[in-house]
């Protein structure tokens, strides 16, 4: 394979990893929470996609905007009425939480939609360039990853909503002092990570099949992406999925894909080693 189609190869896979790895990052950045039901928010935001097109005909584009809001409406409430209770005690308590909340949302997916494989086909062809061949619906699915990070991106530093989950982040009781309402913007940081969870789920509803089976591995990649960009910030998720869909690609070729997600989790661990922070990551945010 000529190593153009490597790196591309690459490249897509690593602007959807960083999509599916933002709200994830988010979460655990601001709130100091590892949010398990991260996997399960993504496949129930394919699922709900694949139903809406395949029972109601509704084109993913214009389906993804309304699952979007459901799932930050999800999050919103999860966060609101359960993990807020217990918010800061230590990460094991919340982890605990979520596992919990996980399993349920696990179990009642698998009940409703069954673990059967399923996707969006969109049969939008293929597009080759200086002798590179993509589906264009992998190219259009990355183009939508990288839109929706770069407005998170632009949400968070413009915004006032954005600017209090920071301020949050950095000294929770200085925002306190200054009147931010703590627990509601710890809601919409968990709703924010929620909804970009169920936006990722839509993209690879298109892309690739999707079931429930694959919730574990979803939120596998999310820890590998936040360890090699730095926790906490868009960039760092958008650098470490950049960095992960490489390696994979890079490993699936030269050690066969069976051997590339092994591969991610050892430069993972030479990252903690060398660089805790990750690669855009700042002492101080992790």
């Amino acid at each position: 394979m000529d190593i153009g189609q490597i790196l591309v190869n690459g490249l897509v896979l690593g602007a959807l990893y960083a999509c599916l790895a933002v709200g994830f990052s988010l979460v655990w950045g601001v709130l100091n929470v590892i949010n398990m039901l991260h996997g399960s928010f993504i496949v129930l935001g394919g699922y709900l996609t694949f139903f809406a097109w395949h029972s109601f005909g509704i084109h993913p584009l214009v389906s993804l905007p309304f699952v979007a809001l459901l799932l930050f409406g999800i999050g919103y409430l999860v966060q609101y009425l359960f993990v807020n209770k217990v918010v800061t005690a230590p990460v094991l308590t919340t982890l605990t939480l979520t596992f919990g909340l996980d399993m349920i949302l696990y179990n009642i997916m698998t009940v409703f939609f069954s673990a059967t494989p399923r996707r969006v086909t969109l049969d939008l062809g293929t597009l080759s360039f200086f002798g590179i061949t993509m589906p264009v619906d992998r190219l259009f699915g990355m183009a939508l990853a990288l839109a929706l990070t770069g407005l998170l991106y632009y949400v968070m530093r413009k915004s006032r909503i954005g600017r209090a989950i920071v301020a949050v982040r950095m000294d929770r009781a200085a925002a306190t002092l200054m009147g931010i309402r703590v627990n509601h913007i710890y809601a919409i940081t968990f709703g924010v990570g929620a909804l970009m969870a169920g936006a990722a789920g839509a993209i690879f509803a298109m892309v690739f099949p999707i079931t429930t089976n694959l919730t574990g591995m979803y939120i596998g990649k999310a820890f590998v992406v936040c360890v090699i960009g730095g926790l906490g910030s868009v960039p760092g998720a958008l650098v470490g999925g950049l960095a992960l869909g490489l390696i994979e690609s890079i490993s699936g070729h030269f050690f066969g894909p069976q051997h590339s997600l092994t591969v991610g989790f050892l430069v993972m661990l030479f990252i903690l080693l060398v660089k805790p922070t990750g690669l855009v990551g700042k002492r101080g945010y992790e």
